[in-house]
């Protein structure tokens, strides 16, 4: 199963790099309006949402990412209107009004939490594409060092009730691993990101513990629905949306304080 992983990894990783270098801003659009819509279809179906509500969620998912990218903002007009057509279908489709508030709220905070926080990265791929490796190599890297640490030394349990086979130690290992891995690419890959060694040690820090919380939230999702991944699309390595959860929380984060210090625009 391990060598699985790391097989997929050796494959996808520079196809998706040069995809985000070599392209043009429309095309990570696209890419990431297909991630999401194949990461809200996962989440419907750990949560049973069915037909036309489904359908109705995924293209109000692509429509905020649409909108976000030639608007450069999210419209609250749109997300209003996502939720006012959301309960209204629900309230036609299915007379019986049993469940009505998980089918409409499940699909709602699908919106939220997929496109909308995946949206964010639009706005850092505008400052260039080096912010997006930056993020996932960050991310990757607090991933991996929390894997190895966390299995090889990880002993008392993070957060049990939510993930059982999460670590103290393993959490240490994703800070560590966010910040080394911000170094080394600020060092090789992406020394043209406007920032300094340490504005990139403490970026991939802040990273790093971010990512926690993002693994976390998805690990209560599933919890909740009672799944261990949220499908099995990606061998050896789960769901789309288990590859992405990390990131979801990481990539708001990491614009909004760059923004806020003057980094990007």
């Amino acid at each position: 199963m391990h060598l699985k992983r790391l097989i997929i990894a050796a494959i996808l990783l520079p196809l998706i790099y040069f995809y985000i270098t070599k392209l043009a801003s429309e095309y990570f659009l696209f890419l990431l309006v297909l991630v999401a819509a194949a990461a809200q279809y996962e989440f419907y179906s750990m949560y049973n949402v069915k037909g036309f509500l489904r359908y109705a969620g995924i293209g109000f998912g692509a429509a905020v990412m649409l909108c976000m990218f030639f608007s450069g903002t999210f419209s609250a007009d749109l997300f209003v209107f996502s939720f006012l057509a959301i309960v209204t279908l629900r309230l036609f489709l299915r007379r019986n009004p049993s469940s009505a508030l998980h089918d409409a709220a499940s699909v709602v905070t699908a919106v939220i939490y997929i496109p909308w926080l995946l949206g964010y990265q639009l706005y850092l791929r505008e400052n260039g594409s080096g912010w997006i490796i930056f993020l996932y190599g960050c991310v990757w890297a607090s991933d991996s060092l929390a894997y190895y640490i966390g299995k090889g030394i990880g002993r008392k349990k993070l957060y049990e009730e939510i993930s059982p086979n999460k670590t103290i130690a393993g959490a240490v290992g994703s800070i560590a691993g966010g910040m080394s891995g911000a170094v080394i690419l600020k060092i090789t890959l992406v020394n043209y990101i406007a920032v300094s060694l340490v504005e990139a040690a403490v970026l991939g820090m802040i990273i790093g513990m971010v990512t926690i919380i993002g693994d976390l939230a998805e690990s209560m999702f599933k919890r909740d629905a009672g799944v261990k991944d949220s499908s099995s699309i990606v061998p050896g390595h789960g769901g789309i949306l288990d590859k992405i959860d990390s990131v979801l929380f990481a990539g708001p984060v990491l614009y909004w304080i760059a923004l806020t210090c003057g980094l990007i625009k």
